[in-house]
């Protein structure tokens, strides 16, 4: 007891919780030693923990924290202020976090200047080996990460566990503003960097899924035009243009075609772009991701093997349009009956006019206009996408050389 109140943990957490200033001056009175006196929050429990280089272990733990660390997670200015005021301690992390590492994962940049102001180390690692520029992972935080840096944080400092930088993964997160800043503080020389499973910031920012295709778009443009490689592997040999593929993001798959990747480069399982937007193409219908492939196709990529195509359907069976697209792509191809097997029976029901006009092209011939398209799309090649557009011709043709007009579901 000290005065009329219990030194209660909980009873303390409620002041400091709810940013309770005239309970905090009141507590203070009684006693500065609560100042930096570590809580608990809860009991022990079983938990996983990981302390070196991915070896986790399960152990008895208790969630530790001081007032300083629950205010400045809460954006308490005014408490952290006078916290730090009465002397508390801006490093001290029971809990395996400092309060300079609460406060930028929430973005309270007001919060955060006053820790920096007040000595905290902006590049101090958590029990997880996380600086607090790692944690600035909200669209929120780009001021908390500049003032990190103007306090002399790291900026290509890697985190413990994935060695990933705040390059790495502001790209995967989609963090726009925050990956500009980095790149004028000094990531531009780390811009190649591999993390533990060998992603570069470019192939982090082709295969996240922290924000839209738009903005992904203009990370990935902004990565190159600063020098990033879009032809570097990750440690199954993808590249970027596989990423971004896996994802039927048309536009960005464009964008890299456009920058000269290889249209079919094969990743550690001889996996090419094509064959990665095909077997996630029903996870992103929305994309329309029959754009990718008709992308891919006039970029130069090679077709499936005909032997493979009953695993297409199998990959593709709700997409038609897909279908079609490929279909089309071929000088002839054999169709089987035994290919229907590999359609379950509600998709075929969904589509059976194009199920049904499709099977019933088995052992027909491919019309004129088709053997044509083909001739002059093989003697164009990769070049098709640049070739087809100069063409004196008018522009219903020029679609119907581009395949364009199969996403219609055209079968001729």
């Amino acid at each position: 007891m000290w005065g009329d109140y219990s030194w209660d943990d909980g009873y303390v957490l409620r002041f400091f919780c709810e940013g309770d200033m005239n309970g905090i001056i009141m507590l203070f009175r009684e006693s500065l030693e609560i100042v930096n006196r570590t809580l608990v929050i809860g009991g022990e429990e079983m938990r996983w923990s990981c302390r070196n280089r991915g070896l986790w272990t399960l152990e008895y733990t208790q969630e530790l924290t001081t007032p300083l660390c629950i205010t400045s997670s809460r954006g308490y200015t005014e408490c952290v202020r006078y916290l730090l005021h009465r002397r508390a301690d801006p490093n001290a992390a029971p809990g395996g976090r400092s309060p300079l590492h609460e406060a930028c994962s929430m973005g309270h940049e007001g919060c955060v200047q006053l820790l920096l102001e007040y000595g905290a180390n902006p590049n101090r690692r958590s029990e997880d080996g996380l600086s607090p520029l790692h944690l600035c992972e909200r669209s929120d935080s780009v001021r908390c990460a500049e003032l990190l840096l103007q306090h002399g944080a790291l900026v290509n400092q890697t985190t413990e566990v994935m060695q990933d930088t705040s390059l790495h993964i502001a790209a995967r997160l989609g963090l726009l503003g925050h990956v500009d800043l980095y790149l004028r503080h000094g990531a531009i020389s780390f811009i190649n960097c591999k993390n533990l499973e060998g992603e570069t910031p470019l192939i982090a920012a082709c295969g996240g899924n922290g924000c839209d295709e738009d903005i992904r778009l203009q990370l990935c443009h902004l990565l190159l035009e600063k020098g990033a490689d879009p032809e570097v592997q990750d440690q199954q040999d993808r590249r970027p243009l596989h990423h971004a593929c896996r994802r039927a993001e048309h536009r960005l798959v464009e964008f890299l075609l456009a920058a000269g990747v290889d249209v079919n480069a094969a990743d550690y399982n001889g996996g090419s772009p094509l064959s990665c937007v095909l077997q996630s193409a029903e996870l992103y219908q929305e994309k329309r991701p029959y754009l990718t492939v008709c992308a891919l196709l006039n970029h130069g990529a090679r077709c499936v093997y005909p032997e493979a195509f009953g695993k297409v359907l199998r990959c593709c069976s709700e997409l038609p349009d897909v279908i079609a697209l490929l279909y089309n792509s071929y000088l002839s191809l054999q169709v089987y009956s035994k290919w229907k097997q590999d359609i379950p029976e509600n998709v075929f029901q969904a589509h059976q006019s194009f199920y049904t006009t499709f099977f019933s092209l088995s052992g027909t011939v491919r019309s004129l206009q088709h053997l044509c398209r083909f001739t002059l799309r093989k003697h164009f090649n990769s070049q098709c996408c640049h070739l087809i557009p100069l063409l004196p011709v008018p522009t219903a043709i020029k679609d119907y050389l581009l395949l364009t007009t199969e996403q219609s579901v055209g079968l001729l």
